[in-house]
């Protein structure tokens, strides 16, 4: 009998447990995921990630947002009207959105439940990460073979390098090693594409593996329309992609555009052809008074 009451009283208490301690799991599966606040009640959500917040300037100074430690706490001070917020992964660049809106708690609701993201389970694999490797990979002393990735890493690289600089920072697709790399100032791109009236400038870089890819911005300085041609370029390039196949006459608007140079083992200017001086002829002729005279021709 008594170790009945036993097992009852610890139901009772297990059953009775505040509901405070209690967690809600949200799984991104790439779908907005809704989080509702109540006003001057804060609420924790963990992601065990490192975090960037993006709030919009809208909300001004009614959501106070603190983060730490893969832990985001948010306290909105008044009401908030369905609005979105953006949580960045400081290291692969991912993306998670929350849709919050914050209104009165009523008299008798109890506290929200801290919140955990969790990766979803049918979220699909991400564009150009690696494959998972063999199981008898690096056995017998050899080091494992380089993993090949879900995508040839030229066309990531090329894709994620037009995404960066011209798609919404939501749409940028993570991709894991890649890593922005610091440009050589005043690089001298005379020789790219030199049969073309074009002036062409480096905007970035980025590096994967051994690969680099570097965006260069094309304007035509002419008045006709030119077609662009990878045929055309020179230096030591793997792939060469062109976000427009032509470009309009100066002044246009149609008269910019961007091609992205992969290349292997080094950066952009050690890929180019190395820039040759006009050369004056008669500069470098022997000055006939100063040629020393033959034996045979003394007088």
């Amino acid at each position: 009998m008594n170790r009945t009451r036993l097992l009852l009283s610890l139901i009772l208490a297990v059953g009775l447990a505040p509901s405070a301690q209690a967690l809600e799991i949200l799984r991104w599966e790439r779908l907005p995921l809704a989080v509702p606040l109540h006003v001057d009640e804060e609420r924790v959500i963990f992601i065990d990630r490192n975090i960037r917040v993006g709030v919009p300037a809208s909300l001004g100074k009614r959501l106070r947002v603190q983060s730490a430690a893969g832990t985001i706490y948010l306290r909105a001070s008044e009401p908030i009207e369905p609005t979105r917020l953006q949580l960045q992964d400081a290291d692969t660049g991912a993306l998670i959105l929350l849709d919050i809106v914050a209104e009165p708690a009523r008299p008798d609701q109890p506290p929200l439940e801290p919140v955990r993201i969790v990766e979803g389970e049918t979220t699909p694999a991400r564009y150009g990460d690696l494959k998972a490797a063999g199981a008898g990979d690096g056995q017998n002393g050899t080091p494992p073979p380089r993993t090949p990735r879900e995508t040839p890493a030229a066309v990531v690289l090329t894709r994620f390098a037009a995404q960066n600089l011209f798609a919404p920072l939501r749409t940028v697709e993570p991709v894991a090693g890649v890593t922005r790399v610091n440009l050589k100032r005043n690089m001298v791109l005379d020789t790219l594409l030199p049969t073309l009236p074009v002036q062409a400038a480096a905007l970035a870089a980025w590096r994967v593996d051994d690969l680099w890819i570097t965006a260069v911005r094309l304007a035509n300085t002419s008045t006709r329309r030119l077609a662009l041609d990878p045929r055309e370029l020179q230096g030591d390039f793997l792939t060469a992609t062109f976000q427009h196949d032509t470009l309009g006459p100066a002044g246009s608007p149609e008269d910019t555009s961007v091609v992205y140079l992969v290349t292997r083992g080094h950066g952009l200017a050690d890929s180019l052809l190395p820039a040759i001086g006009r050369i004056d002829a008669a500069s470098n002729l022997p000055d006939p008074s100063t040629r020393k005279k033959g034996v045979g021709h003394e007088k």
